[in-house]
């Protein structure tokens, strides 16, 4: 049984992805997917919280953040970002947050941004675990007293270590320079929701099917650049065309292959095709593919 799912997806720049460490630098030096249970204080944002992995000074680090803020931010009434960073007592080989600790680790969470954002004129705005720590990050108006509130959640756990501390940003560059994703980060993100709405439509993604993709271009020549370059990878041309509506972009071009559906082989080919796409001037405009029951 297959039924269609219409998949617009946009990449608009790949960066290497490398962050430098150190609490400080974790922010200016450049895990659990579930919405906090607590309730913040209304910015007029609608919340969209997503979490995704990421290279932390060469060790993995997964990342949690607010992604509808990026729509209001930076809030002028908030412009001090503090932190406060867990040390794990059993991580992961790898850093990251362990089955048998991310309980405890989410009732802490949840009483730090509770009583953080009911005591003080702040937000939470996400988080990093990383190397045996995770770091919960706010943006604060008036930082008066905040250490003493991380202290008196943090004294209900006394077996944890932890440590913060306060900076001013007001242009909210560790939201946006560190905690935000990148345009690849963000792009794998969207490839991730897709896949979930192929899971959740009935499909195990086991099934290789056709994947179609488009990409426009500013000229013709720009066009038949691409088609050169990807000219052994298997691709068939569904479709050329052009329209001075569509603006600057006024060039299409429908290809498609049969492809596996899994997060790391969509990440793989949707990304060489940007690159490519991008290398000869186009723009990589999204996918699409279908559901596939068995």
């Amino acid at each position: 049984m297959t039924k269609k799912i219409i998949i617009l997806t946009t990449i608009l720049a790949l960066t290497t992805i490398s962050i430098s460490m150190g609490l400080f630098d974790k922010l200016f030096g450049k895990t659990n997917s579930e919405k906090p249970a607590t309730t913040q204080p209304k910015v007029g944002h609608q919340e969209e919280w997503e979490f995704y992995f990421s290279n932390v000074n060469d060790k993995l680090g997964s990342i949690f953040v607010d992604l509808g803020l990026q729509k209001v931010a930076p809030l002028t009434d908030k412009p001090n970002v503090v932190w406060v960073s867990i040390k794990m007592n059993n991580p992961r080989e790898d850093g990251l947050s362990s089955q048998e600790e991310s309980a405890i680790l989410g009732e802490i969470e949840d009483a730090l941004v509770d009583k953080i954002t009911s005591k003080h004129n702040s937000i939470y705005v996400g988080r990093l675990t990383s190397a045996g720590d995770r770091d919960l990050y706010f943006y604060f108006g008036d930082t008066t007293l905040y250490d003493k509130t991380f202290s008196e959640v943090m004294v209900a756990y006394p077996k944890y270590q932890f440590d913060f501390g306060t900076k001013e940003d007001k242009e909210w560059g560790g939201y946006f320079d560190f905690l935000y994703p990148l345009p690849q980060q963000f792009q794998s993100i969207q490839n991730r929701r897709v896949i979930d709405q192929l899971e959740k439509g009935g499909d195990n993604l086991t099934k290789s099917r056709e994947v179609f993709h488009w990409i426009y271009f500013k000229s013709e020549s720009d066009r038949e650049k691409f088609l050169e370059r990807i000219k052994n990878d298997n691709f068939i041309i569904v479709n050329k065309g052009s329209d001075k509506s569509w603006g600057e972009f006024a060039y299409s071009l429908q290809i498609k292959r049969v492809d596996k559906v899994d997060q790391n082989s969509v990440d793989e080919y949707v990304i060489n095709l940007w690159k490519i796409a991008n290398e000869v001037g186009g723009e990589y405009d999204g996918w699409e593919t279908s559901i596939e029951k068995d």
